[in-house]
C-alpha cells in the first residue's frame, strides 16, 4: 500500500526519548521526500522534520532543533524519527506523509506538497 504507517509512540516523561517509526510498501520508490507533522488539540499542523531519501539531507523545525533526528534505513521503506529531551510541549498526533518532490529548506514544511499521509500515533510527554 502507498499510505505510510506510524508506529512507535507512546508515552514518556520530560527528558525522556522515544522513537516513531514510519514504513512504506511498495510505492516507496515513488517517494523523495518524507517528513514527519505534528497537530496537538487546538492547533495547526505543523512540520517537524523531513528527509530527501534520495539524496540524505535532511530538516528540522527549530523548535525541535538538537532534540529531534530524522533518518532513513538502506531499503529507502522506513523512516525515523528519534525524539531526545522531550518537553510537554511535544504532546501532540505525529503524523508521517510521503511526496514525490524533493524536500527543500524553507519549502518541505509544506502540507500541500505531501501526496499520502498516515494516520498517526500519538506521542504524550508529561511532567
Amino acid at each position: 500500500q502507498a499510505q505510510p504507517v506510524e508506529s512507535g509512540g507512546g508515552s514518556a516523561h520530560t527528558g525522556g526519548s522515544l522513537t516513531l517509526s514510519c514504513a512504506t510498501t511498495r510505492y516507496a520508490s515513488r517517494f523523495n521526500c518524507m517528513a514527519w507533522f505534528r497537530q496537538a488539540p487546538g492547533k495547526e499542523r505543523e512540520g517537524v522534520a523531513a528527509i530527501d531519501v534520495t539524496g540524505g539531507a535532511s530538516y528540522v523545525a527549530g523548535s525541535v532543533n538538537g532534540r529531534f533526528t530524522i533518518a532513513q534505513d538502506n531499503a529507502r521503506d522506513t523512516v525515523y524519527l528519534t525524539m531526545n529531551n522531550l518537553r510537554p510541549e511535544d504532546t501532540a498526533m505525529y503524523f508521517c506523509a510521503a511526496g514525490p518532490y524533493v524536500c527543500q529548506r524553507g519549502a518541505w514544511s509544506f502540507q500541500g506538497g505531501y501526496t499520502y499521509w498516515g494516520q498517526g500515533t500519538q506521542v504524550t510527554v508529561s511532567s
